[in-house]
């Protein structure tokens, strides 16, 4: 079989190397997997080192055939040129096949965001239910749209996390990156009432800040449906998923007219690149208004 000892030593490179967080190196086996098979399946391959660049486009043209979006094939793309990278690195190929493949165009896709007025209606008029249960849901959703937490950000966060006198929280991201993020004191208040609420709520806790009703760690499918059942309450996006809530953080704060730096320290983002995306966001709002304004604009409707 193609995947032999040079596929396990890839994930192996990914968590001790690359610390990638267990989802995205989830990810890429998957992308890797499903290539490695289509080598194997469609052409008999037995060795990473016989793969080519026929090989990879015909795995485009079949993802293609079989309604695969362009930007979804640039990710596991994307993968392949790690995985052969790690493989170059090792001496196990000669050469990557992926410095001949033209990754498809895509159109730049705007984040998706919840309005501003529909998360204030979920934070200042959705009653929450009585006790520990309601308490976490809020607190959940409120970290994760006032400081621009990822999912597994907040997972990884513990009492210990927040700092009071200073009116901030520790978190760690990406790599194991450390990041501070302050927070307002009205949340200050209320983070640190759950804490307390926490602790008399269960005899034996964990470490985790936020808790399952038993009391147990929370896992990535119960912040999913937690996060998509209160924001089905305020609005219709499609994506209502924790993602979803880091990019509203950051949309709001750039069509308020904050820094972009500091949106890019607040979100933990190695490169600015990554940030940008957010000011397309106030550039279209911005040409709402001048639409709506300008004596010369094409108002809506």
């Amino acid at each position: 079989m193609i995947r032999g000892h040079e596929h396990r030593a890839f994930r192996d490179y990914l968590v001790y190397e690359k610390r990638f967080s267990p989802h995205t190196v989830e990810a890429y086996q998957s992308d890797t997997d499903q290539f490695l098979t289509f080598a194997e399946v469609q052409y008999g391959l037995i060795s990473v080192s016989e793969i080519g660049p026929l090989h990879i486009r015909a795995w485009m043209v079949d993802m293609l055939e079989h309604g695969l979006s362009p930007r979804a094939i640039n990710r596991k793309l994307s993968c392949l040129k790690t995985f052969f990278r790690f493989l170059l690195k090792r001496g196990w190929v000669q050469q990557s096949p992926m410095l001949k493949i033209l990754a498809p165009k895509t159109g730049k896709a705007l984040p998706v965001f919840v309005r501003e007025e529909h998360l204030a209606q979920l934070l200042d008029e959705v009653v929450f239910p009585a006790g520990f249960e309601g308490a976490r849901d809020r607190m959940m959703l409120e970290l994760l749209y006032m400081t621009g937490l990822r999912r597994a950000e907040l997972m990884g966060m513990t009492p210990e996390s927040a700092d009071f006198h200073r009116m901030q929280i520790r978190v760690k991201g990406k790599g194991g990156k450390e990041r501070i993020i302050p927070i307002l004191p009205d949340l200050a208040e209320r983070l640190r009432a759950y804490i307390d609420l926490r602790r008399t709520s269960f005899e034996e806790l964990p470490a985790n800040l936020l808790l399952t009703d038993k009391g147990a760690p929370m896992y990535p499918k119960f912040v999913y449906r937690v996060v998509r059942k209160y924001l089905s309450m305020v609005t219709t996006v499609e994506k209502r998923s924790p993602h979803v809530l880091r990019h509203s953080f950051a949309t709001h704060l750039s069509n308020k007219g904050a820094d972009i730096n500091a949106i890019k320290e607040l979100l933990g983002h190695s490169s600015l690149a990554a940030t940008q995306v957010y000011t397309h966001n106030a550039i279209e709002k911005l040409k709402e208004v001048y639409q709506l304004a300008h004596p010369k604009g094409k108002p809506k409707g």
